[in-house]
């Protein structure tokens, strides 16, 4: 098969890349945008590093053939933060620990902006259902089930006054 040309929104701007049949998202991303956010981990949709949305859902972006989302609306990690502002979610995760070596956070923070777009005062349980495709191997779920908590607080208005806070609400 031949390449061809895909339009993407991506993070808000109009793209277009020249795919192969066989190029990923997840590859588009990367190589040819230069768009780290995204890992690669095990190329087989069960990490959930690579999550992004794609037209407001969490995919792994490893098993998305870019010939397959012409047209589409694709928000990477990126573009969360504005200019050096990080967005809430991003900044629920420093402020509570919710990261160590920082491979999953991204895939993280995609899944539960995500939860957050659809459901602005999400459970315990919402949260566990929404990164559960999302495999962490050094923090632990705690801290990120807090952070995505507090920030789903911070968007309702009512802000943390420190971690400690949001640990006992959990």
């Amino acid at each position: 098969m031949p390449s061809t040309i895909v339009t993407l929104k991506l993070n808000g701007t109009e793209r277009e890349l020249i795919a192969r049949p066989s190029t990923t998202l997840l590859s588009a991303l990367r190589d040819t945008l230069g768009l780290m956010g995204a890992k690669r981990g095990c190329a087989q949709g069960g990490c959930g590093s690579c999550t992004v949305l794609l037209d407001g859902r969490p995919v792994v972006s490893c098993l998305i053939p870019l010939v397959t989302i012409d047209g589409s609306a694709v928000e990477t990690i990126e573009g969360l933060a504005e200019g050096d502002r990080l967005g809430d979610v991003q900044q629920a995760f420093v402020d509570l620990f919710a990261t160590q070596c920082g491979f999953c956070t991204p895939g993280m923070i995609m899944s539960a902006t995500a939860l957050l777009s659809r459901k602005p005062d999400p459970t315990r349980q919402d949260v566990t259902e929404a990164i559960c495709g999302n495999v962490c191997r050094c923090t632990g779920y705690e801290p990120i089930i807090a952070a995505v908590l507090a920030a789903a607080r911070r968007r309702r208005g009512a802000p943390l006054t420190n971690a400690s806070n949001a640990e006992a609400e959990v």
